[in-house]
């Protein structure tokens, strides 16, 4: 299994809207994100790089496995 490593905050913005959540609010450099069925928002700040920690994260919150991670990742990082 690949390594979690920091990414930039459009990269995980992608990843997630990929996943179907959807833009909801801003509240300074904190974008949250929301998904029918997932009862907590997703927070993605545009940071240059997003810590494993914040990925983590996220990733718990919208109960996203690590295999759907990667395999989103891949897609978003192939359509630059």
């Amino acid at each position: 299994m690949p390594r979690l490593t920091p990414v930039n905050w459009k990269i995980l913005e992608c990843i997630f809207i990929n996943d179907g959540f959807i833009f909801y609010r801003q509240d300074g450099s904190h974008r949250a994100y929301i998904k029918t069925g997932i009862l907590r928002t997703v927070v993605i700040p545009t940071y240059k790089n997003i810590g494993i920690d914040i990925i983590q994260n996220n990733m718990r919150t919208a109960r996203m496995t690590r295999d759907r991670y990667f395999e989103l990742l891949n897609r978003c990082k192939n359509r630059d």
